[in-house]
């Protein structure tokens, strides 16, 4: 769908933060799947956590998303997804090898612009949901850099840049400044 907008990148390159400073100028936002099923899984003692059950946890994302993208289509304008369903079939299928990415990835299409945070060690942080350390958030951004594309999808790279500033290239690329 034109008006789904995907946040995606290297884990900590502040995709989160950006999302906030869109939320706040009145955008509609989804947060990332994966950090709210690890938050689900760590309250109720489950396991579908990835650094415990990956496949599983993907599975999850997977469905999440689904569900985040149905419920999007009830807003109107603009909606920008913090990772999403791209992000989990291709790390699904990065770990399984299933054609995740063609079950989902062609299916179900979002704008045909895809902005993602490169690496930026500086403000990379580790935290209680976010266990893994900056090199694997690397090899899943140069993974994504090369899925993206294979869909069709045009990247634009983030510069390392204050969020108001990244906001406004965001909107600008979209042609909404």
């Amino acid at each position: 769908m034109d008006r789904f907008v995907i946040l995606s990148g290297c884990s900590g390159g502040g995709k989160s933060t950006l999302l906030e400073a869109l939320r706040l100028r009145g955008h509609h936002v989804v947060e990332e799947p994966g950090r709210r099923i690890v938050t689900q899984e760590l309250e109720s003692g489950g396991s579908a956590l990835p650094w415990e059950d990956l496949t599983a946890f993907l599975r999850r994302a997977i469905d999440m998303s689904l569900a985040d993208r149905d419920a999007a289509t009830k807003r109107a304008g603009i909606v920008f997804f913090d990772r999403g369903l791209i992000d989990a079939a291709s790390a699904l299928q990065h770990i399984t090898g299933e054609p995740a990415l063609a079950s989902y990835g062609q299916k179900h299409r979002y704008n045909s612009h895809v902005f993602l945070t490169p690496p930026w060690p500086e403000i990379y942080v580790g935290d209680h949901e976010r266990r893994h350390d900056l090199s694997a958030g690397i090899a899943e951004y140069d993974r994504l850099c090369a899925d993206y594309p294979k869909l069709g999808y045009g990247l634009h790279i983030l510069p390392k840049i204050d969020v108001d500033a990244r906001a406004d290239y965001v909107l600008s690329a979209l042609g909404l400044l």
